[in-house]
């Protein structure tokens, strides 16, 4: 199908959790990418499937070596360690300093996280944590390459506003300028909120019409329940049934939406270009 990249203008608001939680119920098979230049936090958070410690030098930082002599998208599967709840995670830099490793590879990456999803082998979503994209981040130049990009934002009035100019500042730099349809240019730019449960249906409505009516060519996809027990039993730190939870149970919501929407453009994309369907 895709590569989904998610990421966020500023703060906190919750991107590496959101991209854990929508990894989980991801209706295929996914890689969950950990391509934050300022570092990844996974290392430190989870588990690997054996029960001891992610190994923080296979994954990004291995990937940085084999990618300058050319990456075939199957490759990247060499870099990959399962959690151990099972999600194949390509494991982030440790430190932002790193990142230097990686220029010039960015586009690179993105052409294989976008064509992982035809492997006659071995073929999986790919969603990318890319952290925050304010200033001249490298992460943005995996935009190009995929065929969604989420944009993470809590409901502050502040928070709203920044989502709503970085969407618009995005639709200019991918698209070349605002777009009034959401539909008229990839990669898509939506929009998923943080939401208290009981008034997200009316935020993300809310929400929407300043998207439209700003023309960023934007649009809210969905909303991911503020649920801060269940985000500490998706880290591993809390005990409890993690399905019955807020947080999974809207991020299940969510990533059912996208598919169902995008899925099938997204195969028939595939078809376009050469590939299977997936």
């Amino acid at each position: 199908m895709a590569l989904i990249a998610l990421a966020a203008d500023k703060g906190s608001p919750g991107v590496t959790t959101a991209a854990v939680a929508l990894s989980a119920v991801w209706p295929r098979r996914v890689l969950l990418a950990e391509t934050d230049p300022a570092g990844g936090d996974l290392v430190y958070r989870s588990a690997a499937a054996h029960g001891g410690p992610l190994n923080p030098n296979t994954g990004m930082l291995s990937i940085a070596a084999t990618a300058r002599r050319g990456l075939v998208p199957d490759q990247l599967w060499d870099h990959v360690q399962p959690l151990s709840g099972g999600l194949e995670v390509l494991v982030g830099l440790g430190i932002a300093e790193q990142a230097a490793g990686l220029t010039g590879l960015w586009p690179t990456l993105g052409r294989a996280f976008s064509a992982l999803a035809d492997s006659p082998h071995a073929p999986a979503d790919v969603i990318a944590d890319c952290g925050r994209i304010s200033g001249d981040t490298p992460a943005v130049e995996l935009f190009p390459h995929a065929a969604l990009v989420l944009l993470i934002s809590r409901t502050e009035p502040e928070a709203i506003a920044r989502v709503r100019d970085r969407a618009a500042a995005l639709a200019t730099k991918l698209h070349g300028g605002p777009r009034g349809a959401a539909s008229l240019a990839t990669p898509l730019i939506g929009v998923v909120l943080i939401a208290d449960p009981g008034d997200a249906p009316k935020i993300a409505g809310q929400v929407n019409d300043m998207l439209v009516h700003a023309q960023t060519g934007a649009r809210v996809v969905g909303t991911i329940a503020e649920d801060p027990s269940g985000a500490d039993q998706l880290a591993g730190r809390k005990r409890g049934r993690l399905d019955k939870s807020l947080l999974i149970r809207s991020a299940r919501k969510v990533a059912a939406d996208i598919y169902q929407q995008y899925g099938a453009a997204w195969a028939h994309q595939a078809q376009l270009d050469g590939g299977p369907a997936r």
